[in-house]
């Protein structure tokens, strides 16, 4: 039997094509299990940063991801599911392990990994990798 049922599913999303597979993936088990999905969509923003960016810009990166994030929406809904969405400023991984373990209370983490090789994400690292071993809740990594 079991015992614990997923009915909130936490899903990064930063608009590439890994990270639809994963919405994709959550819809699928957002379906099977009736669950909610909640959409981040963090950027990376240095904390003490010198250079701030153009308001042109920063306005234009806003609109990209309300875009974004309202396709995901659309995507969902068409598949009836509850999709939340949430934008974040700061350390990418962080924010997403912070969300994940807050007042959410989520059941799991879908996201996308972006197919790095093992060179480059042992020293690079990647967020999917930070996820996985800082999540106290299960997280399933789409390729």
């Amino acid at each position: 039997m079991i015992k614990k049922k997923i009915s909130k599913i936490l899903v990064p999303l930063d608009g590439s094509k890994n990270s639809i597979r994963g919405l994709e993936t959550a819809i699928t088990l957002a379906r099977n299990c009736g669950a909610t999905i909640t959409g981040i969509y963090s950027i990376y923003a240095p904390p003490h940063s010198e250079f701030r960016g153009v308001g042109s810009v920063e306005k234009s990166l806003n609109v990209q991801i309300k875009k974004f994030m309202e396709e995901a929406k659309v995507l969902a809904a068409k598949n009836g599911i509850v999709f939340n969405e949430k934008i974040s400023r700061g350390e990418i991984g962080y924010n997403i392990i912070k969300l994940a373990h807050g007042k959410g209370n989520f059941d799991m983490i879908v996201i996308g990994s972006r197919g790095r090789s093992s060179a480059k994400e042992m020293f690079f690292g990647s967020v999917s990798n930070y996820v996985i071993h800082t999540s106290k809740i299960p997280v399933v990594v789409v390729k």
